[in-house]
């Protein structure tokens, strides 16, 4: 039997072909994983990330809630075209605190992942009430009962320990204040906003939706979408690929 007929080997013996099929996933089942066992962690550590505020949670919940999700991804892939359009492209570590992650694999309306700090918090409201009224050819429909709606606290808490279980890192002054940091960002003129400070320094505090009498649901969802994106310094990795 010549080299080029061995395969035939393969081709007439099922049970030979199976077996081939199970070592060659083997092989590369092990390279693949194995090398994971010697990593402390397979995410790089960014300078800058946070875990959500309360806030920024109970925000994030609502995006999820009203499948905001299914049209919009959270990930700028690194090809020249969403890199000119959204920014640089998405680090591993920018969703290290995200469970489950808000990649997502269509886009109905733009990516979101650098949306943080690109409008002004009275640009979403009013987009979020009726995005007709800034984006005429949106089809993206209008959420105006989040500027009416209280936002709920009452779970907040739990939230923060089933995320601090899964590993994102939480202090237990903050879990045990999670409540009062909500009104602590949203209403800065309240006695909260002071604890909310030294809990969270490097979070902003202000009214999101405009009224700081309450925090609404679109306080809530407004913090989660203006903190996307500007947590990381995109510069220093900018600078040192110009470097190079």
């Amino acid at each position: 039997m010549s080299l080029w007929n061995k395969h035939q080997i393969f081709e007439k013996n099922s049970f030979i072909l199976l077996i081939g099929i199970v070592v060659v996933i083997a092989i590369g089942g092990l390279v693949e994983i194995a090398p994971l066992f010697y990593l402390k962690s397979t995410i790089e550590k960014t300078e800058g990330m946070r875990p959500y505020t309360p806030l920024e949670l109970a925000g994030r919940d609502i995006y999820i809630r009203e499948g905001c999700y299914l049209c919009h991804s959270q990930m700028v892939r690194p090809l020249r075209d969403e890199m000119e359009r959204y920014g640089h492209f998405s680090l591993a570590a920018e969703s290290m605190y995200d469970h489950p992650f808000q990649w997502g694999s269509k886009r109905t309306g733009p990516d979101l992942a650098r949306v943080g700090g690109k409008y002004s918090d009275e640009w979403h409201v009013e987009h979020l009430v009726n995005p007709r009224s800034l984006v005429p050819v949106s089809i993206m429909p209008g959420y105006p009962f989040l500027a009416e709606n209280r936002l709920n606290t009452r779970d907040i808490q739990s939230a923060l320990s089933v995320n601090s279980i899964v590993g994102v890192p939480y202090t237990e002054d903050q879990i045990e204040n999670a409540s009062s940091d909500i009104l602590g960002q949203a209403m800065p003129d309240t006695e909260a906003s002071d604890g909310f400070e030294e809990r969270w320094p490097s979070a902003t505090i202000r009214s999101f939706d405009g009224n700081p009498k309450i925090v609404t649901e679109m306080d809530a969802l407004v913090a989660y979408l203006q903190v996307l994106g500007t947590m990381v310094d995109f510069s220093i990795y900018d600078d040192k690929a110009n470097s190079r």
